[in-house]
C-alpha cells in the first residue's frame, strides 16, 4: 500500500483555510498514538525552558504537526522544520505566515546531506528514519548538527511488527518504508556509532497501541486505497471508531511496554 497518494490527498482538502489545517492537526494529535508519546516526551524537555531562546530542527516535518504544536509552546523557540517534498515545505511556510508565527521556517533539505554544525538544542524526527536507508548518515548529520548537550527524539517502528510485519514471509504494510522496524539493540547501537553518548529506547504501540493503529490507521487507509469515494464515509467511520481509539491511545501512553510495534528513543551529545 503506497501511503502518499493518500496523505497528498488529504493535505489538500485540509489546506484549503487556515482554521480547516488547525482542525486537521488537533484531530492528528489525538488519533495518532505515536503524537501522544512524542507530546509526552516534548513536555519533559520542554519543561523549565519554554521562557529561554533554543534551536529545534523537526527533521522530516511532513504535515508540520509537531512543529505547529511546539511553536505554540514557546514564542521563544526557533524552529526550522525540513522536508523533502516541495509542496508540503511550500503550503507550510504559507500557513505558517497566515497565522503569524515567525519564530518557525520550513525548508527542502535532505536529510542524508543536510547538517548545521552545533546550531540546534533539540531535534524531532518522527516516522521518518523507516524511510531512509542511509540511517547512519542522518544520525551522523543530525549528531554534527546538535548542540552539546542536545537531544535526539526519534518515535519509529519497532522489529516486533512495526509497518504490520509478523512474520520472515510478511512485507510492509506502507510501501515506501525501506524497513519493517528496528530491533531496540540497533538503533541503539546505530545511534552509538554517529557520535551520542547516552541513549535511552523503550518500546510504545504494545497491546492498546496495536488494536488503536488497526482502527484508526490501517482499515481506513486500506478502504481508501481502494477507492477515494470512503472519503464519504470516513467521517461516520470515526464516529464510531473514535471514542475507542481515544481510551486506547490513553492506555498505551501510559503503560510501560516489555514490547511494542513502536520505538521511543532519546539520544544526546
Amino acid at each position: 500500500m503506497y501511503y502518499d497518494p493518500i496523505k497528498k490527498t488529504l493535505g489538500q482538502v485540509f489546506n484549503r483555510t487556515p482554521w480547516l489545517r488547525r482542525l486537521f492537526y488537533h484531530l492528528l494529535d489525538l488519533l495518532l498514538l505515536r503524537t501522544w508519546h512524542v507530546h509526552r516526551e516534548l513536555r519533559r524537555w520542554a519543561k523549565g525552558r519554554t521562557q529561554e531562546t533554543l534551536n529545534i530542527l523537526d527533521a522530516g516535518s511532513g504535515y508540520g504537526q509537531y512543529t505547529y504544536w511546539m511553536s505554540g509552546l514557546s514564542s521563544k523557540w526557533n524552529i526550522l522544520a525540513v522536508d523533502v517534498k516541495d509542496d508540503q515545505v511550500a503550503d507550510s511556510n504559507a500557513f505558517f505566515r497566515q497565522i503569524g508565527r515567525r519564530n518557525v521556517q520550513f525548508a527542502v533539505q535532505d536529510l542524508v546531506l543536510y547538517q548545521e554544525p552545533n546550531s540546534f538544542d533539540l531535534a524531532l524526527s518522527v516516522d521518518v528514519m523507516e524511510h531512509i536507508l542511509e540511517d547512519v548518515e542522518v544520525f551522523r548529520n543530525i549528531h554534527a548538527s546538535l548542540k552539546d548537550g542536545g537531544m535526539l527524539l526519534i518515535s519509529t517502528p519497532s522489529d516486533q511488527g512495526g509497518s504490520d510485519v509478523h512474520d520472515d514471509g510478511e512485507t510492509s504494510f506502507i510501501e515506501e518504508h525501506v524497513r519493517d522496524g528496528y530491533n531496540i539493540r540497533e538503533i541503539q547501537q546505530k545511534l552509538s556509532t554517529a557520535g551520542f553518548e547516552r541513549i535511552e529506547a523503550r518500546y510504545a504501540y504494545g497491546e492498546p497501541g496495536q488494536i488503536s493503529w488497526r482502527l484508526s490507521m490501517k482499515y481506513p487507509i486500506l478502504m481508501l486505497g481502494k477507492s477515494r469515494l470512503f472519503f464519504i464515509l470516513l467521517p461516520f467511520y470515526y464516529a464510531v471508531t473514535f471514542p475507542f481509539c481515544l481510551l486506547l491511545n490513553w492506555l498505551d501512553a501510559r503503560t510501560v511496554h516489555d514490547s511494542g510495534t513502536g520505538l521511543i528513543v532519546k539520544a544526546w551529545k
